[in-house]
């Protein structure tokens, strides 16, 4: 089950990668995020791969407002923001969870419709009492810019699954705890960062990432 629901995710990625041959610099990578949970999430997603991703807060405090209309929008824009400050190459994510039942929201706002990850996920749960349509889905998308040689990498990644009646587990961050994961019956907060993170939206994303970098010789 858990391998027929991971082709099925894998198949609805997109890629998107734009101008020409690049290679990155020592393999350093600023994470152009303050979020630690997800930082460590994608350290361990990118693996074998040879890139040391760094985090952005022990480098620099950089607020970036996020005023894209898309979570690819928003992913360019940090990244760019943080590869001009450090001149260096930069890893932005902006992902979020779209709810059918809920017109796809809350979507690029995932973040910030409330103050904190309980607080997310009881807007969600208190817009969808009474509610037997659950179908949602994750959406991440990931934005490297290279400003040696002006080159931008865009992909996204798409995760389907449905909303549990109520939070469970203790694995994760965000709003794991409400989401089931298609051809599974627990949350991703229950089945833990090992299951997660071979079917994850973002996992998928970063798998794409990497597939299209050394295909380009960009990782060495």
């Amino acid at each position: 089950m858990a391998i027929g629901a991971q082709i099925l995710i894998i198949s609805f990625y997109d890629v998107l990668c734009l101008w020409g041959d690049c290679s990155l610099v020592n393999n350093k990578v600023v994470f152009a995020s303050k979020n630690k949970g997800k930082y460590n999430e994608m350290v361990v997603l990118f693996g074998e791969a040879p890139v040391e991703l760094v985090f952005a807060p022990d480098l620099m405090d950089i607020d970036v407002e996020e005023y894209g209309n898309s979570y690819s929008e928003n992913a360019l824009l940090k990244a760019s923001v943080w590869a001009k400050a450090l001149g260096m190459p930069a890893l932005a994510d902006d992902s979020g969870l779209e709810v059918d039942a809920l017109g796809k929201s809350p979507g690029v706002y995932s973040s910030r419709v409330a103050e904190d990850d309980e607080s997310r996920i009881a807007w969600v749960l208190n817009n969808m009492v009474d509610m037997k349509e659950r179908k949602a889905r994750f959406v991440a998308s990931l934005a490297l810019v290279l400003p040696r040689t002006n080159q931008v990498w865009l992909v996204s990644g798409f995760c389907y699954g449905q909303i549990a009646l109520s939070g469970r587990g203790a694995e994760g961050f965000g709003y794991d705890p409400i989401f089931i994961p298609k051809g599974y019956d627990k949350t991703f907060a229950e089945l833990g960062h090992g299951i997660k993170n071979r079917v994850s939206h973002r996992s998928v994303a970063v798998r794409a990432l990497c597939d299209m970098l050394n295909a380009r010789s960009v990782l060495k």
